[in-house]
């Protein structure tokens, strides 16, 4: 993975950045972004609804937090980007008390913040005078032909219209759907008849669940996933057992060979197993060890998960969104992972994993190979 380094003397470059970084056109928010040491280099990139970080009593809070969080991913200076549906030199709006909060908050640490304005017609710096930046700002074709927009978009870096659409997974046709959930009926009766059976036969079932998930990665490498209802609502119904989540959350890591296997059939865990468990792990954690996860897997793991969802229980799919949302924020993705994990929750607030990676997107921690250190 590339990083691009900016200067701040190229705020068009920014500008341009900044939607790709997110995934989504932002529309009535402020942007702050990082520039790391010696030369700029765009570093975390976080977003908050513009009212907020304008209101009277929270703003200020909101702001420190902010700043804290720059301050931890290693910037020394920021740009502010607020966007916004006028040019907010026309009157004292919330964009100016929103940029006031932000620069008394910064002022110690970042020093001087500067502030650019994105409106639906233009850009403009907030305290240009009319003659550098016309009223209205200046068009916003101009962030179109940027050096690093252009790169980006050859990439093949797309960007949503609004933050919704940056996680939406739209059901599968109905027949499709009681296709998949007629295969998931036979599959819970049968961990029911499992657990009836002793844990041989819970293990067997776990072990086939697992089964589901490598013949779902299969069919999805090799092309669209199909009509029928297998693998996928035996995936469905095994993600809900925590130890086959568990190894499928392994198998999403690069080299794990049959350590999800060995995951689902040693009960009870072994110090083996669990180091072997903790060293794949690492490998999306850890700031020595995290590594940038693989492009062509990933892409095929998060279509299965998507295909699970889409095919799957409305509003009963936290494990299946919980993993969407951790592959997201080890991409790097942390307005996509947000998003699907706030579905997770919604379909269940007690969800442990995702409530642990709940704190770490609060606590804006990104993964282990943005943290890198030697």
């Amino acid at each position: 993975m590339q990083t691009t380094t900016l200067r701040v003397s190229e705020p068009q470059e920014i500008l341009a950045l900044v939607p790709h970084r997110l995934g989504f056109r932002p529309r009535d928010s402020a942007v702050a972004v990082s520039l790391r040491p010696p030369r700029g280099a765009v570093g975390l990139v976080v977003r908050v609804d513009l009212p907020h970080l304008a209101h009277p009593a929270d703003g200020p809070l909101l702001a420190r937090t902010l700043v804290a969080h720059l301050g931890r991913d290693g910037g020394r200076r920021a740009i502010l980007v607020l966007y916004t549906d006028r040019d907010p030199r026309e009157q004292d709006g919330i964009a100016q008390v929103a940029a006031r909060h932000f620069r008394e908050a910064a002022e110690d640490a970042l020093g001087d913040v500067l502030v650019w304005v994105v409106t639906p017609t233009g850009y403009l710096c907030l305290d240009c005078a009319e003659d550098c930046c016309p009223p209205g700002g200046r068009p916003l074709r101009d962030l179109d032909s940027t050096q690093v927009g252009a790169t980006l978009v050859l990439a093949g870096s797309a960007v949503a219209d609004s933050r919704e659409d940056v996680a939406r997974i739209r059901p599968q046709r109905a027949d499709v759907r009681r296709s998949t959930a007629r295969v998931r009926r036979r599959w819970e009766d049968r961990c029911a008849e499992a657990v009836v059976a002793g844990d041989d036969a819970v293990g067997r079932w776990r072990e086939d669940s697992l089964a589901a998930w490598r013949q779902a990665v299969a069919i999805v490498g090799a092309g669209e996933p199909g009509s029928g209802g297998a693998p996928w609502g035996r995936v469905e119904a095994g993600l809900t057992d925590r130890r086959v989540r568990d190894g499928v959350l392994v198998a999403l890591v690069p080299g794990t060979s049959d350590l999800p296997e060995r995951c689902v059939r040693t009960v009870p865990s072994t110090p083996e197993l669990d180091a072997a468990l903790g060293g794949a792990l690492a490998l999306i954690l850890d700031p020595r060890r995290g590594i940038v996860p693989p492009a062509r897997p990933t892409a095929v793991h998060e279509a299965v998960l998507e295909a699970v969802v889409a095919r799957g229980r409305t509003g009963a799919q936290a494990p299946a969104l919980t993993l969407l949302a951790l592959l997201a924020w080890w991409r790097g993705d942390g307005a996509r992972a947000r998003l699907l994990l706030d579905g997770a929750l919604d379909a269940d607030a007690e969800y442990h994993l995702a409530e642990l990676l709940d704190d770490a997107l609060a606590a804006a921690i990104p993964p282990g190979w943005v943290r890198h250190t030697d």
